[in-house]
Formats: C-alpha cells, structure tokens, sequence
C-alpha cells in the first residue's frame, strides 16, 4: 500500500482520476486499508493534500462499507482495530490547522456510532470523558467537536425506546463532566477571552443544543437558573459578552467566535420556546433574551456579514416567540408591531451593498439564497418572516401589522418615484415587504396557499408590479424586474389561469435578457407555473395544447443560454434553465413533434461537453430527464422516430460506458430500457450489449443497480426466446439470488426482475431453477427479514397467482412450495400472507386481489388440508381489500413525469448514488387487464365455485363470520 498517498493526489486531478479512483477502490478490499488510510491521516510528515483525501477516502469508505449487507464490507477485524483508535486521532487533530482533516473523522465517527453505538461501541462516552483535560483545551475540543458529530445526529431523529435508551445512556456518563466542564471554561473565558476558549463554548453551547433537543434531562430543568437566570445566568452573560479582542472585520462573512456562541444561545432559546415553553415560563427568559435581540438588531441597525447568522437567528427567534402566541403581551400592542417594522424588519429588508455585488457577482448563488424559503439563511428572509409571524398570529394582529406595513409601504414607493439608487432600493424593499404581509401560509414548491384578507394581490400587482414586468429590459432596473418576476412566482396560485396566460409571453422576455439573475429567475418561474395543478387533482393546468404555441421558441432561448457557456463546469452551473427546458418538454408532451429534432440534437451536444468534467449533479438529472421526455412522449407519438433518437443517442451513450463516467451510467441504462420497449423486438445492437450488462462487474456499483434492472426487464419483455435460447435467463437468475434478493439495498429490484422473469420466461425453461427461487427467498426470510422484504414476498407470490402464464397456475407454485417441506404453504399463507393482504398499496392492490380470488377458487390444493384451514381467513382478507375507498384506482398518467421531478434532489453528490429519471417511469401495463371489473370477476369466480364444489359453502359461512369479527362492511353481490 505503499503508492496509496500518490493515487489519493492522483484522485485529485481529472486527467488520472479514474485510474487512481479504480486503484484505490482495489486496495479498499484489502485487510487494514481504512486502518492504513487512518495512520495516513494522523502522519504530520505527509503532505497535507494526502492527509486530507485519505480523510475523505477514509469516512466514504465507511459510508459503503459499515454495514455487513454492503456490497464490499468491512470486514469484523478492521472494524474493532479502527474504533479504539478514532477518538485518540480527533484529539491528535486538535490543532488549528488540522480543522478540515479533523471534520472528516467527526464524519466518520458519527456515521459509525449510528449504527454500532452503543451495543457494539460501548465504551465510546467512556472514552470521550476519560479524554477530558483540565489543563489543554486543544484536547477539550477534539473531544467536544467528536461528541457533536456523535449526538448532532439526534436533531432530526425519530423518537423510538431505543433511542430513548441510548440517549439516558449518554446522559448518565456524559452530563456532569459536560456542566464541570462548561463551568470551568465560562470562568476562564470571562477572565481571559482567548481565541480557544472561545471555540471551546461554541461546541459546548451546540453541544447543549445535543442534549436537549429530543427531551429535557431532570439535570437541566434542575439546573435551569444556572443558564437561563436574567443577569447572571450563563446564556443571559454571553448574550451581552463581546470582546473587542475577538471581533472580526464586520464586512467580512466570517462570524467572530462572540457571535457563533451568540447565535448557538439563540438557537437554544428558539427550541425552548417551541419545545419547553412551561420551563421558560419559571423566569422572564423570554423577556430577557427578547431585550439582546433588541439591543443587538433594533433601532434601525444594519450590521455587517460577519453578523449575518447572529442577525437572522436573533429574528428567527423573534418569529417563533410570536408564532407561539404565549407572549401577545410582549408582541402584541400597536407601538411594539410599530418598533419592530420600522426598527428592525425595514432595516433588514432592505437590500444591502454586499446583496447588490452578490447580484452582479454570483448570481446563482444569489438566486439560490434567494430560494431557501424553507431554511431562512439571510436577515433580509428572517425580516419578512417576523412579518408572516405577526400577520399569522391572530387576526388582530393581522390586521394591525397589515395596517402598520401599508404605511411604510406608501412612504417608500412615494420615494420610488424619484431618481438615483435610493429610489429603486426603497421600491425594492416595499415589494418585499409586501409580499411578507400578503402570505398567511406556503411552501417553496406550491408558493403561497394561503394570503392575508386585508390586502388585495391581483390590484396591488397591477398598480405596482405590472409596468415593471412590462417594460423594455433597459427601462427598469434588474433587481425591480427581479422582484416583479418574484411576485408572480410568488403568488401564482392566487391568478387565474387567464391571468397567468397573459402574462407568461413577458415571462419569455425576461428570459432573453442579458442579466443572470432575471433570465434565471423567469426560467424558475415559468418552472414553477407549467408545474401547477387543478386544485388537488393530479391534473396539470397547463396541457401540452397551452404551450405548444410557444415551446419550440422558448426551449431555443433556455438553450442557447446554456450553450454560451466558455466550458463544460460554466455550461452545467445552471440547474434552473436546465430544469425549465426538462419542464416545457415534460409539459408539451407529443406537442413537441415538429421541433424535437433539433431540440434533440442540442441537448446531446450539451451532454457532450459536460461529460468532459461532470461537476453539478442537479444539471445532469435535468438533462438526462429532458432526454427521457423527449423519449417517452415523442417516441410514442411519431411513428419511427426511435430511428432518431438511436443514432443521436448511441455514441455519447457508448463513450459513457467506455470511459466509466459512473455519475452517467445510471441514466444511460433507464433510456437505453426506454429505447428498448420501443421495439417489438431486440436489436442487434441491443443483444450485443447484453452479455456485458450480465458479468458481475457491472452490478458492482451500487447506483448503475436499480437502472440495470430496468434495462433487463426490458429485455425480458423484448426478448425472452433468444436470451432462453442463449442461456442467458439463468444468468440473470444468478444476479436476482446472488447479488439482488440477499442485500436489503436492492431486495427490492431483486423482485422487480423475478416478476419479469416469471412473466416472460416461459415455464419449462424456467421450471428447472423454481424450487430453488422460492427456496432463496425463504432463506432471506429466515435470516434477515425486514417489513418491506415481506411486503415484497407476498407480492411476488400473489402476482404469480395472478398473472396469466400457460401452466403456471396456483397448485403449481404450492407443489413447488410444499417440495421443499410439506405444509410450508399453509405456514406461508397463515404467517405472511394474510398479515399482508391488508397492506398493499393501491398501486399492487388489484393484482394481489386476483392473486388471492385465484388462489381460492382456482386450486384444488387450497381446498384440501393443510390449506383449508386458512381459506376463510384468505377469503375474509380479500373482502378486506374491497373494504378500502377506491380500492382498485386506475393509475393517472397526466402528472408522470412531473411530480416525482419536484421531489427533493438526491445530496448523496458524486457517489454514483442512483437518480430515478421521472419521465423513464411510465405507469406499468395492467397485468390482469384480463379480469374487467374486479366485482364482477370476484362475484362470477366465487360463484362458479360455489356451484362446482358444495363443499366450499361452508368454509364460506367462515369467512362471513371472519368478516362479521372485523366488522367489515358487506359488498352486495360477492359474499353469496
């Protein structure tokens, strides 16, 4: 291992790094690679580069390989000699310089104390305490800073007893050394204001955050006044401490250590409030810390960076004390609603030099803060949302702070009208403030849902916003035109579709404006208004007819804004145009038949480029969902135009493949699957491909898996004769038992493809290899089972049931069942089928109910012992199926391909994590099309039974007297 620190500076560089990636992925199975990768870490002879991707490599390794169902596990020995050794090299990387080497291993330990701590980790607190020193505070930090990467995590969990458990845990070992420790440094740190003691209080206030953030410990409401106390309480003595010898430049972004500890108190005062109001309530907390904010943010300051965080927390704090409503005596009279507009929201509304430059400087960026609606991030968002918080309150609150902003509002689009930069600052400022008094409630996908009855949105855009938003580009200022397109954004779902009609053609305007920050700003806009619905329907607004008129142009323009980019990381920074052309392409549909040739043709030459050096993500899922549109709509609408598409998409798909670009390959298999059920048959160039797709190398990566099935299933359903006449089923049989159905990852595509395989395969190829299927799945199901292999299992049976497939009929799959022990269908069905029935969802609910009437009243087996003694319950279970509202809902295609694109984006990065391409998922064909209406076919199947075997009456008598037990509603004309 000795040339592992030069492949980790070759990783670094994008002429060798897939060669040094595909090294170090081999010595990464090797015994004490992550030991060997640790020793790299903790070596001060190293270069620093090294020692810092060896910490990277060092915490990915652990992320793909902790878990002993991962594709390439660390193995048990490595786990036990790297853990002792992790909190003894975050103290060693105490030091200043080793800051970002030392937040990899805090990585690294918090993603192994998730899984192993404590039954596997127990002595890991032991080891942070007993690490504790009263005289090097360097130490002390080490081991704070890997106690916040351990219990940070706790934030956002989920309340279980187990976690409960671990949390008490914690609490009974790490408490009192953690208050003796937090006294000790507030002393010092108030006698002696050195830089480390400062550090040492931020991670100790955060740590704090930790610790209380799930439930209150009695040792803290014990010890509540020691922190909280006014005047003298620990929290209250660093709200007001700011030494001058530990400030930083206030223009600078950087916050000084006074301020992180500042904004951390905050923090804690806000999950107080939300969280412990009643331990508040013992002391005027509230009043106090509302009095520093004041101090801090009042009387019409405007602070520098450097207090950004400290300023927008400091109003976060502000909202969340309104929106309690426990404090209407503090937040409530007229001249409080009054100070709080015109001393601290206006100032901070108001758009800064620093915003400007941003504007002209970064625009993404920019637009992006400009976005984080759901994580308010700027003082300028924190601002307008004390506003939302007073108008949300209580309606006389509303009323009044309505009353207070209109006010202020008039004063500055009176001064607007003059010349010079205050006059579109003050316009500017005034739209804002407007928009946080008009919004009751919203979200950042569906904009405002509710909006504030005392204001009128439609006239005050006509009287305020439209000329802006009509006006020629060189007219009116980018940042007013910016907050025109942000208004209709804003509030599109208060306009009518006429309305919105009207003014999309200015929409297209803006988008050929030279000015990053509007043409991106249309593109988000027009995003958002081609993805609005009809109410709560799944139906767009917008239909393919709508846009058709102008989709063409419009995909020109986002394009051509794309394509000027000098280089390929320029050309992918835009996620926003490339998310608005994969919108209009989704939303035009077939409508796009006159002019996807060249809209085609484009957008392979983009991927060309960005294929050079993949660097956003984001841009690539947006691309490559354009892409699969353009399939999927016009694929099926042209006649022979997959003629196209296969020459213009196999050379970038091939040089892909080639050059393993890992971030791609997941894409290319879900469209190669798309170009595949284009054809009646296989290709030949497709068939060429498939003996690559089945070597065990290519089911390595763990992202390229779920495409790999797709393009598989696609085969199956294209081409089933061929692969059995070439033997190429039972390898993919080999994958589905080998590598899909043992791993919890991909259990689930495992079943996807032995669906396909049971479906196309005929069943003399595929009787051979039946038994030892089911008998695969019943080992998973003995050794590690999990609710959703369940789930999975019981589907796999019932659809087996259902589907329609010459000689594989319900006594067939119990024979095979009961070959492998006699009786085991009976325990099958009584131990998870009929828990399971009930579960499905209503996309499987149909086919696991013909399943289930198949296997009552097509098996003579069902009928005999064992097996007749669950058939009541199974009869009664399927009356449970009918029981559920729109039991058997047909799936609506008017929305595939564009709810799913909204859902939050993937953040695993670059780790070949696998990237759904919405428009790649059509909705599956109706397996059971054969069957008509469900009552019907239900009714008739029982009846003929009925009548066949008298016999069956009696059993049937059971079921009615299951079903009274359930007090399940009676379906005329099943139950005879």
């Amino acid at each position: 291992m000795s040339d592992i620190p030069k492949l980790l500076l070759d990783s670094l560089n994008p002429q060798t790094r897939k060669q040094a990636e595909q090294a170090l992925v081999s010595y990464s199975r090797q015994p004490a690679f992550v030991v060997h990768l640790l020793q790299l870490v903790l070596n001060a002879t190293q270069d620093r580069a090294v020692r810092l991707a060896a910490s990277v490599y060092l915490k990915n390794t652990v992320k793909l390989g902790w878990m002993d169902d991962d594709e390439f596990p660390i193995s048990a020995a490595d786990k036990d000699t790297l853990k002792p050794q992790l909190v003894p090299a975050m103290i060693a990387l105490s030091g200043a310089s080793d800051k970002a080497i030392r937040a990899q291993i805090a990585e690294a330990v918090s993603l192994i104390a998730e899984l192993d701590f404590p039954e596997r980790w127990p002595d890991l607190i032991d080891q942070l305490v007993q690490s504790l020193s009263s005289t090097d505070f360097n130490v002390n930090l080490g081991v704070l800073e890997t106690a916040h990467s351990i219990f940070r995590s706790w934030r956002s969990q989920t309340r279980s007893d187990a976690f409960w458990s671990t949390i008490k845990l914690v609490l009974s070992k790490f408490l009192a050394p953690y208050f003796n420790l937090f006294k000790y440094t507030m002393d010092r740190l108030l006698a002696t204001p050195e830089p480390l003691l400062a550090q040492t209080m931020v991670v100790l206030v955060e740590l704090f955050y930790d610790l209380t953030c799930q439930d209150l410990a009695p040792e803290f409401e014990d010890g509540h006044e020691i922190f909280f106390a006014d005047g003298t309480g620990y929290f209250m003595q660093l709200m007001a401490w700011d030494p001058p010898q530990l400030q930083t430049d206030p223009d600078e972004p950087t916050p000084s250590a006074p301020s992180k500890i500042r904004t951390g108190v905050l923090e804690i005062a806000e999950l107080y409030v939300k969280m412990y109001p009643e331990v508040l309530a013992r002391s005027r907390s509230v009043e106090t810390f509302v009095r520093s904010v004041w101090s801090l943010v009042g009387g019409g300051k405007q602070l520098g960076a450097a207090y950004d965080q400290l300023v927008s927390q400091s109003l976060r704090f502000i909202s969340t004390a309104i929106r309690s409503g426990a404090y209407r005596d503090i937040f409530g009279a007229r001249e409080t609603i009054q100070g709080l507009i015109a001393g601290v929201v206006v100032p901070n509304l108001a758009l800064r030099t620093r915003d400007a430059e941003a504007f002209e400087d970064t625009p993404l960026e920019y637009v992006r803060g400009e976005l984080q609606i759901a994580e308010i991030s700027t003082p300028r968002q924190a601002a307008a949302d004390v506003v939302r918080a007073l108008v949300g309150v209580s309606e006389e609150s509303e009323r009044t702070t309505t009353e207070v902003a209109s006010e202020w509002i008039t004063q500055a689009l009176a001064t607007s009208t003059g010349p010079g930069e205050e006059a579109w600052k003050s316009k500017d400022a005034a739209v804002y403030l407007f928009e946080a008094a008009a919004t009751r409630s919203g979200t950042l996908a569906q904009g405002v849902t509710a909006t504030n009855p005392n204001v009128d949105i439609v006239q005050w855009f006509a009287d305020n916003i439209f000329s802006d938003l009509q006006s020629t580009a060189v007219s009116v200022r980018p940042v007013l035109q910016v907050d025109a397109i942000r208004y209709l954004y804003t509030f599109r779902n208060q306009l009518t579709k006429d309305q919105l009609n009207s003014v999309l053609p200015l929409l297209l305007t803006r988008l050929e404006s030279t000015d990053v920050v509007v043409y991106t700003y249309a593109a988000v806009a027009l995003d958002r208004i081609l993805a609005m619905r009809v109410g709560n329907s799944p139906r767009l607004m917008f239909s393919s007819a709508d846009v058709q008129p102008f989709a063409v142009p419009l995909l020109g323009v986002l394009l051509s804004k794309i394509e000027a980019q000098p280089t390929p990381e320029r050309v992918a920074e835009n996620d926003f145009l490339m998310r608005c052309v994969a919108r209009v392409i989704i939303t035009s549909r077939e409508g796009l038949g006159e002019g996807y040739v060249d809209v085609l043709r484009r957008l392979v030459l983009i991927l060309g480029t960005i294929a050079k050096n993949p660097s956003n993500p984001n841009f690539d899922q947006y691309i490559f969902e354009s892409i699969s549109g353009l399939l999927r709509f016009i694929g099926a609408a042209v006649p022979d135009s997959i003629a196209l598409f296969e020459p213009a998409l196999f050379p970038p798909f091939t040089e892909i493949l080639q050059k393993d670009i890992d971030q791609y390959i997941p894409y290319v298999f879900q469209i190669l699957a798309q170009m595949l059920t284009l054809h009646k048959g296989a290709p030949t160039d497709y068939r060429a491909l498939l003996p690559f797709l089945l070597t065990p190398a290519m089911w390595g990566q763990r992202g390229s898996i779920p495409g790999l099935v797709s393009l598989l299933r696609a085969f199956l359903s294209r081409d089933a004769p061929a692969m059995v006449e070439n033997n190429q089923h039972t390898a993919v049989l080999g994958i589905v038992q080998q590598r899909l159905v043992p791993s919890k990852v991909n259990d689930g595509f495992g079943f996807e493809l032995l669906q396909s395989v049971v479906l196309h395969v005929p069943l003399p190829a595929l009787q051979p290899y039946f038994r030892q299927i089911i008998m695969t799945l019943l080992t998973r199901m003995q050794q590690n089972k999990t609710n959703s292999y369940v789930y999975y299992f019981v589907y796999f049976l019932l659809y087996i049931l259902a589907i329609n497939v010459d000689g594989l009929t319900p006594d067939y799959l119990i024979q095979m069942v009961d070959q492998i022990q006699p009786g085991l269908w009976s325990q099958i069905v009584s131990n998870f089928v009929v828990p399971q029935t009930s579960q499905f969802i209503v996309k499987d609910r149909k086919v696991a109910a013909v399943g289930l009437t198949r296997l009552l009243t097509q098996s003579t087996l069902s009928l005999k012992a064992p097996n007749d003694k669950t058939w009541p319950t199974l009869l009664g279970q399927l009356a449970e199926v009918f029981k559920e509202p729109r039991a058997f809902a047909a799936a609506d295609d008017s929305g595939t391909g564009v709810t799913e694109i909204d859902l939050e984006e993937q953040a695993a990065g670059y780790q070949a994590a696998y990237s759904k391409l919405a428009a790649a998922s059509a909705p599956p064909p109706d397996l059971v099309a054969y069957v008509g209406d469900m009552t019907v076919f239900v009714s008739g199947e029982l009846t003929r039974l009925i009548n066949a075997e008298p016999g069956v009456r009696p059993l049937v008598k059971q079921a009615n007297r299951y079903r009274e037990r359930r007090t399940m509603t009676r379906r005329d004309g099943i139950w005879k």
